[in-house]
């Protein structure tokens, strides 16, 4: 039982986690690597985070020859980033990518209105959240594995649910990534590779806690029927199981995970 138990589902697979310097990003890989993947630490400006990830990885898989997760910089919302990123894993491991999970993604923290949210705002939201997810789905759909094991998964938002005033423009960007990846998931149709969002609820980041008053995140605890916010690892481990083998018979879904919060 334990001599099973401890074979890593990913092992021998090459996985690519973007926006994974910090937060739910940094948690998946961390996991990831943990159940056996090779990782690639995707970051756009935090490269002192990013290499931080890695090093912890690289520490925690032993004294081997090679490295076991690697860094690379790309933006997203750029099409050549995006092939070069890809490239750079492929050339890291020799190998194809397997997996692809998408976490990078930005917010307005002034959480304004759809009548007071800037059209420049409004614009880089929807540049990285859904535009960087179209770039990053349309080139794993040409590159990953086939045969079995492809995986692409995006982390979107259960606000896509609770539609809550104020996060007009970032909801919809994700509601956007939502609809396109169900129709993904049936035009990857015999290539063997599945495509899934991840749906979180309020999750303790540095992104989630910006601009946020205490009396908001209080409210926001004591109407979770868990009484807490939800932690990086509750995201990674979903993650890591629609990653697996185990995963395979879920496709062009969204998995809420968020504690049953949906106000």
């Amino acid at each position: 039982m334990a001599a099973a138990s401890s074979v890593p589902s990913l092992a021998g697979r090459v996985a690519v986690v973007t926006g994974s310097s910090r937060g739910i990003g940094r948690a998946i890989a961390i996991h990831l690597a943990e159940l056996g993947a090779k990782i690639v630490i995707n970051y756009t400006t935090r490269s002192t985070e990013a290499d931080q990830v890695a090093a912890e990885i690289n520490s925690s898989a032993g004294t081997g020859p090679e490295p076991v997760a690697v860094v690379f910089r790309a933006d997203i919302s750029e099409p050549s980033h995006v092939e070069s990123l890809f490239d750079a894993a492929e050339k890291a491991f020799n190998s194809p990518v397997h997996i692809l999970v998408n976490s990078a993604g930005i917010l307005d923290p002034n959480y304004p209105t759809i009548a007071n949210t800037p059209v420049e705002d409004f614009d880089s939201i929807f540049k990285v959240n859904t535009r960087g997810s179209f770039l990053c789905c349309k080139e794993a759909a040409k590159r990953l594995k086939r045969g079995g094991g492809g995986r692409i998964i995006m982390l979107t938002s259960s606000l896509t649910e609770a539609l809550i005033p104020g996060q007009g423009a970032y909801t919809a960007s994700k509601a956007a990534v939502e609809t396109m990846v169900k129709i993904l998931a049936k035009e990857l149709k015999g290539s063997g590779i599945t495509a899934n969002c991840v749906s979180p609820g309020p999750v303790a980041t540095e992104m989630f806690f910006d601009g946020k008053s205490e009396e908001t995140v209080r409210y926001i605890i004591e109407n979770s029927p868990f009484g807490r916010l939800g932690e990086t690892k509750d995201i990674a481990s979903v993650v890591g199981f629609l990653a697996s083998d185990g995963g395979e018979w879920i496709n062009g879904q969204v998995i809420v995970a968020n504690g049953a919060f949906l106000k």
